[in-house]
């Protein structure tokens, strides 16, 4: 297989097979474009509907309640953090605080020597935990885990910026542009250095992990 082709392989394996991107997109811009016309609560009210269907489009895709009802349950919570906070723009401060959790999470578990982006790995992939702690492997997610706490910290500060000066419309813009565009280029460069960092680190591979074979090790070829 091509590197373009692996590359696609492991989009379509971590990204589009669960098509997140439907609940972080489609409600958000139907707000912003709703707001600037016909004002705050219809487009909350319409953000909620989108919210609604596309809960109702993952249940006869029998995909799991827990992604139908939590586009759902992230609307309503912004819709009410923005009716506390008295204008639209209080739509995107969820976003914002989760921004700024994802920064101190993915530090703090760098420093715990248990990096964030090996933690996700795991969930997608369920290789041996034990693996990404390997002094040979846990570098190389260490790093890559500290690249993604530096993009949600700029985004976070640009977010929190916007919202400080109440651009609802730009707030929109940076969500769209920063979310999941943003979020695939940042897995496909993750991809491509992680793998390459894995090489250089001279680590076991996986197979090798779980066979306990002594090095020298072929390392690992493909995925992260």
């Amino acid at each position: 297989m091509s590197r373009s082709g692996e590359i696609l392989a492991e989009l379509r394996q971590v990204v589009f097979n669960n098509q997140r991107w439907l609940d972080s997109v489609l409600p958000p811009l139907i707000f912003v474009l709703i707001n600037a016309v016909f004002g705050l609560g219809i487009a909350l009210i319409s953000a909620l509907v989108a919210a609604s269907l596309i809960a109702f489009y993952r249940i006869v895709l029998q995909q799991p309640w827990r992604n139908a009802l939590g586009g759902i349950a992230a609307v309503l919570f912004a819709g009410l953090v923005a009716k506390l906070v008295g204008g639209a723009e209080g739509y995107f401060l969820p976003g914002i605080l989760s921004g700024v959790l994802t920064v101190l999470v993915s530090l703090v578990s760098i420093i715990l020597k248990q990096p964030l982006v090996a933690w996700t790995s795991f969930l997608t992939r369920r290789w041996p935990l034990p693996w990404y702690w390997h002094p040979k492997v846990r570098p190389a997610y260490s790093e890559v885990t500290f690249v993604w706490a530096l993009f949600f910290a700029l985004r976070t500060f640009f977010q929190y910026a916007l919202f400080q000066r109440q651009s609802v419309g730009a707030l929109g813009i940076v969500q769209l542009l920063t979310g999941w565009p943003a979020l695939i280029l940042l897995l496909v460069a993750s991809y491509l250095y992680g793998t390459w960092r894995l090489k250089k680190l001279g680590g076991p591979s996986v197979d090798e992990f779980i066979a306990g074979q002594p090095p020298p090790w072929k390392g690992q070829q493909r995925g992260f």
